[in-house]
């Protein structure tokens, strides 16, 4: 029995299921694919990140963290 051709064997299921569903749509696969970055992240200021930053290190390491940096 001839083997079929594969025609794109990279695609895993998630993959396969998203292009078929942008193909019956008419969507551009190119429009979806959004460049890594979090665009609430994106929209935050540099000092509300550092807050983040700090609230996130309080919550990790504790007072330990703040009472080698002397505060």
């Amino acid at each position: 029995m001839p083997k079929r051709s594969d025609t794109n064997p990279q695609l895993d299921l998630n993959q396969l299921a998203a292009a078929i569903a942008d193909a019956a749509t008419n969507e551009d696969a190119s429009e979806t694919i959004d460049d890594g970055k979090d665009p609430a992240a994106a929209a935050l200021t540099p000092e509300r990140r550092k807050e983040i930053a700090q609230k996130a290190v309080a919550a990790r390491w504790g007072d330990k963290r703040a009472n080698e940096r002397g505060e």
